[in-house]
């Protein structure tokens, strides 16, 4: 996504009904923990008002006059994502696309997850009538029970869904809702590739400088948004824009706590010995915290430690991954995997020590030199990437809107379709109103000292 025009495309603001309280003396990394929306209490900044935000908005829909009927594009079936290595990788170099998009991305995900769980890629190439490709479309079949679902491939580790277009797509595109329905009746050509109903979550209404096409079929709003801050080209200067005195004051009094547990350094790893150590930890600091919050731990899941591993520590991807860490003295305080293309940082996970050192944020302290690295290598945004944690907001100066779409194709999936819609609708509600997610986060984080509880009771 290009984020440059966001804040002027428009002029839309997105109202808060709710004044932000201050944040609570909570170390503040454990916002990072959670990762789709996890609420957290909000940042120090009492002056802060996410009504400043402005939100990502669609360009104008541009005038198409010399536009190519749809019918021109040639569709392309393919369901072996090593026959498409390289004209994928060429095509993404130019393509409008995030780095979710990219192959190493998305055929690391099939690999160690993907194939676990039997799900078929599903990947539809669009050509202009010199052969030249116009889009990908990297879709999936998943199967849960009976039944079968069309989605993003890799949908669920992808904080953003797209498609990979090129730069004239819409030349060429015509009417998508038509494209989008010859997609639909070529993968539903193939018996192996039939489905019951369509599933296309976490989409933003751009991609890169273009209108994201699938915005043009009917969507709906995604429980949570994402946060990108736009960077300056000095630390000290963009430190202190978004910090108050007193808050910059605070941070360097626990700093100073943190130096005299042990030297504090920010490690920006290359080795790959010490970027597995560095993973294990990161893996083992949050399924502690996951655990104390009662939500489940996504490591636990079959594929995702050696997902997580491969990408980190792949040749071929170090292009777009950076594992770092801050140590205190012999303690590895905090860590996180980020992960880069073109000129934005994605921030996808981090964690935090929960012993001593959690009294000083460390996991604060290691954002500041995230932020600090991002600047220092010219990336011009970082993204916080999904999840409406208020600590975000103290930093992001976008706030990215993401939608949904659902499409049943079968009676089955019409049933089903109906059951989604209205728990999608039940969990944003949730979420959007900070006194039913305060209960609801309370009442998770209860389950788990509630088991302890029994379990101790049973034990004879």
């Amino acid at each position: 996504m290009n984020y440059s025009g966001f804040g002027a495309t428009m002029g839309l603001r997105k109202p808060l009904h709710r004044k932000l309280s201050r944040m609570s003396e909570h170390n503040l990394p454990l916002t990072l923990l959670a990762r789709e929306g996890e609420a957290r209490p909000y940042a120090e900044d009492a002056s802060f008002d996410p009504a400043d935000l402005p939100s990502a908005i669609s360009p104008p829909l541009a005038a198409i006059e010399d536009a190519v009927p749809s019918t021109s594009i040639t569709l392309e079936l393919r369901d072996d994502l090593s026959g498409l290595v390289q004209e994928w990788t060429a095509f993404q170099r130019s393509a409008e696309c995030t780095v979710f998009q990219t192959f190493e991305w998305l055929a690391t995900w099939q690999r160690h997850i993907g194939a676990l769980n039997k799900t078929r890629p599903a990947v539809v190439l669009g050509r202009d009538e010199r052969g030249g490709i116009l889009f990908i479309l990297p879709l999936a079949i998943e199967a849960r029970g009976p039944v079968r679902r069309l989605t993003w491939l890799g949908s669920e580790l992808c904080d953003y869904n797209a498609p990979l277009i090129a730069r004239d797509f819409w030349r060429y595109a015509g009417d998508f809702a038509d494209l989008w329905r010859r997609v639909l009746n070529l993968l539903q050509s193939d018996p192996r590739l039939r489905f019951d109903l369509v599933d296309l979550q976490k989409m933003a209404e751009t991609v890169g400088t273009a209108r994201n096409p699938f915005l043009s079929l009917k969507t709906f709003p995604n429980s949570s948004s994402a946060h990108v801050a736009t960077l300056g080209r000095n630390w000290d200067e963009f430190y202190k824009a978004k910090r108050s005195s007193p808050t910059r004051k605070k941070e360097r009094k626990q700093l100073k706590h943190l130096a005299e547990i042990g030297e504090v350094r920010f490690i920006d790893l290359k080795d790959t010995a010490e970027i597995e150590r560095t993973l294990g930890t990161l893996m083992h600091q949050k399924s502690r915290t996951f655990a104390r919050m009662g939500v489940e731990d996504l490591f636990a899941r079959p594929g995702y430690q050696a997902f997580y591993r491969d990408i980190a520590t792949d040749l071929g991807a170090r292009a777009i991954v950076h594992v770092s860490r801050l140590d205190v003295g012999a303690t590895i305080a905090a860590t996180s995997l980020g992960l880069t293309f073109r000129d934005c940082y994605y921030l996808v996970l981090s964690s935090y020590h929960d012993g001593e050192v959690m009294r000083f944020g460390p996991g604060r302290a290691h954002l500041h030199e995230l932020l600090r690295h991002a600047i220092e290598h010219g990336f011009c945004h970082f993204d916080f990437t999904i999840g409406d944690e208020p600590y975000k907001r103290d930093w992001a100066d976008i706030e990215v809107r993401l939608c949904d779409h659902l499409q049943a194709v079968t009676p089955l999936g019409a049933v089903v379709v109906a059951m989604m819609v209205a728990f999608r609708r039940t969990k944003r509600l949730i979420k959007q109103t900070p006194a039913l997610w305060r209960a609801y986060s309370r009442a998770r984080e209860l389950v788990p000292r509630f088991r302890s509880s029994s379990s101790r009771r049973s034990t004879p």
